[in-house]
């Protein structure tokens, strides 16, 4: 498989800043590229002098920078061929400085589980089932008892919604994959926030879409912006709920004048994990048209594979004609025991919220203590902080913080072009003890690129 000259310069971004000669600088970001899996392996490159004229660059600086490659391992080359992209034999650090065998892992934004909660409402869907065992098991809409549950959800947050306007998927981004399937066709633009949730940008891409991002930064959304993407978009797709990377809170007053002409996608993920401000109101409520897509993976645990589409009955018809071709349903028993967490309201706990603004609070104390350059955007709910290092490093240190003792996710995994490479982002989902552990062990690692260390660590999943 090759790939074009013009489509490596996008995903290099802007590759010239930073310090350094500009082939070491340009062998740094190809070897990120690499290792986060933007490149893949086997793929071949283009030439050095197509590469070149791409980047309005010298030859000598491509041609260098590829065999800088080549003798690390990253490149195999061969006379009279395109380079194509590999990995070294090994990816492991031989000196690991980590103060412990435990790695503090930043990279899943995801919350412990309830133990008890989760057992009291399985207890509970065990003693239903039985009366489920005539059926065959295969509903692709869902069980009646999680759509009701669902539609009272929104109910109780102001958007009345009838049981029939409500899908069952095994969560929230298996739902995105089923709507992408019937509402786009290859070359079709999709409006997204930029950043946002990496899986998101993946389907998309995958579908052969071609993505329009529209900021959001420390200001909120541009609702101009929006409105003027959303004129020429086939998508959109928006988390207006404590945003996942940032964690802000669309205002209502934005809800209310934002109106787009293409069908939007409204991910409720994180909309129960109010911290700071009220549980906000659904999009929906002001744009009747919207897709709602949700579920319990942040709220309650994401081993709970369960999420749900709100849409009017007709798009629903068409998701259910579709979904055969990935699965037959959702599993019954945990459809039961979650519509028995959200009929008690198990996703908006107390006493989870206190901890998570205490974890929140650890975090943010951390980063004024050992990284005091870096600055995070406030959040006002949901599980992480949108960090923003004066310097472009974030998939250098997403390289070396492992050999630290800690697993971070780079700022340029949730945007398109080489983006965000300042930032990364940082989930409070662990202890306060771990995260602070983990804030000092990633200054260490800030620290060792200054001085000139370099890392060959492969990117964590991330969640």
């Amino acid at each position: 498989m090759k790939i074009s000259s013009h489509a490596v310069a996008r995903m290099l971004g802007t590759w010239q800043e930073g310090p350094g000669p500009a082939h070491q600088r340009l062998s740094d970001r190809l070897r990120l590229l690499i290792l986060d899996g933007r490149l893949s392996l086997g793929v071949a490159l283009p030439s050095e002098r197509d590469l070149a004229v791409a980047l309005g660059s010298s030859r000598t600086t491509v041609g260098t920078a590829f065999r800088t490659l080549a003798e690390h391992g990253y490149l195999a080359t061969q006379p009279r061929t395109r380079a194509t992209v590999r990995l070294p034999d090994s990816t492991t650090s031989e000196h690991p400085v980590g103060t412990d065998t435990e790695t503090l892992d930043l990279s899943f934004a995801a919350p412990a589980a309830p133990v008890e909660i989760l057992h009291a409402a399985f207890a509970s869907a065990l003693e239903q089932l039985p009366r489920h065992f005539e059926r065959h098991g295969y509903d692709r809409y869902g069980t009646a008892e999680l759509r009701e549950a669902v539609a009272h959800w929104y109910a109780r947050r102001g958007l009345p919604t009838r049981p029939d306007h409500v899908l069952i998927t095994n969560g929230a981004q298996h739902a995105l994959a089923l709507l992408t399937r019937i509402l786009l066709s290859p070359r079709d633009r999709v409006l997204i926030d930029h950043p946002t949730y990496p899986h998101a940008i993946t389907t998309f891409t995958q579908a052969r879409a071609r993505l329009l991002p529209v900021a959001v930064t420390s200001s909120g959304w541009d609702t101009e912006q929006l409105h003027a993407a959303g004129q020429i978009a086939n998508l959109a797709y928006l988390i207006p709920d404590f945003h996942n990377p940032t964690g802000m809170c669309m205002p209502t007053d934005v809800r209310e004048r934002l109106s787009l002409a293409c069908p939007t996608v409204v991910d409720e993920t994180m909309a129960d994990l109010a911290l700071d401000v009220p549980t906000p109101e659904p999009l929906a409520l002001h744009m009747p048209a919207a897709i709602s897509i949700g579920s319990v993976s942040k709220s309650v645990w994401g081993g709970l594979r369960i999420g749900w589409i709100r849409a009017l009955p007709s798009l629903l018809e068409r998701v259910e004609r579709a979904r055969p071709t990935t699965d037959l349903g959702t599993p019954v028993v945990e459809q039961l025991a979650t519509a028995v967490l959200l009929n008690e309201q198990q996703t908006q706990r107390p006493d989870t919220l206190q901890q998570l603004r205490s974890q929140r609070d650890a975090l943010r104390q951390a980063l004024t203590e050992h990284l005091p350059n870096v600055h995070a955007l406030p959040a006002a709910g949901g599980v992480t902080l949108w960090a923003t290092f004066p310097e472009p490093v974030s998939s250098r240190l997403a390289a070396i913080a492992p050999d630290h003792g800690v697993t971070i996710a780079a700022g340029p995994r949730f945007g398109i072009g080489g983006a965000f490479e300042r930032n990364i982002r940082l989930p409070y989902t662990l202890p306060s003890g771990q995260l602070v552990r983990a804030i000092r062990r990633l200054a260490q690692a800030e620290q060792a690129l200054a001085r000139g260390a370099t890392g060959r660590h492969t990117p964590a999943p991330i969640a």
